[in-house]
């Protein structure tokens, strides 16, 4: 009978284990391509955690930081930075967002917009780059220049965090 119970708590122990390995409960922030959906990056995300896509502006050519931050089950839009107004740029407040100078002169356009995801063409004069987790990381690194990357929050297992192009 002592044998059953001992073999009884070790097969909990397992199923317990097994259960944590590959049950999706971390948040994780997934960088997929548009078309065929395949992983070209992902991290582990905490709540709240943001990261940042910069990119060189297609109309007025000058650097752009798009701040974004997750929230739950999907991302929001947290802010643009950019150093001058010019063609395609916000030159104001409304509905949509409030235009503020930052103390470093930087214009803020501040818009706090949730989105379930958000889609990005690899420019070939843009130089995306993703800021996260401390390292920068050239789109174009993850995609050709032309094709279309998704970024969007996701519930991961612990085994598919630390395997694969997971960051940690």
């Amino acid at each position: 009978m002592r044998t059953w119970f001992v073999g009884g708590i070790i097969g909990v122990g397992i199923l317990v284990a097994l259960f944590f390995c590959f049950y999706p409960l971390h948040t994780v922030l997934t960088v997929t391509a548009a078309t065929g959906g395949d992983t070209v990056l992902c991290a582990p995300m905490a709540e709240g955690e943001e990261f940042v896509i910069s990119f060189v502006h297609s109309v007025n050519r000058r650097p752009v930081y798009d701040t974004l931050r997750v929230e739950g089950d999907h991302l929001v839009i947290v802010k643009s930075r950019f150093d001058s107004f010019g063609a395609g740029m916000p030159d104001g407040s409304t509905a949509e967002g409030g235009l503020s100078i930052g103390k470093d002169g930087w214009i803020e356009w501040t818009i706090n917009r949730p989105v379930p995801e958000v889609t990005v063409r690899v420019g070939r004069v843009a130089e995306h780059v993703l800021y996260l987790k401390g390292r920068e990381i050239r789109l174009s690194e993850l995609a050709e220049p032309g094709k279309a990357l998704s970024f969007k929050v996701e519930k991961g297992s612990f085994v598919r965090v630390m395997k694969g192009r997971c960051m940690r």
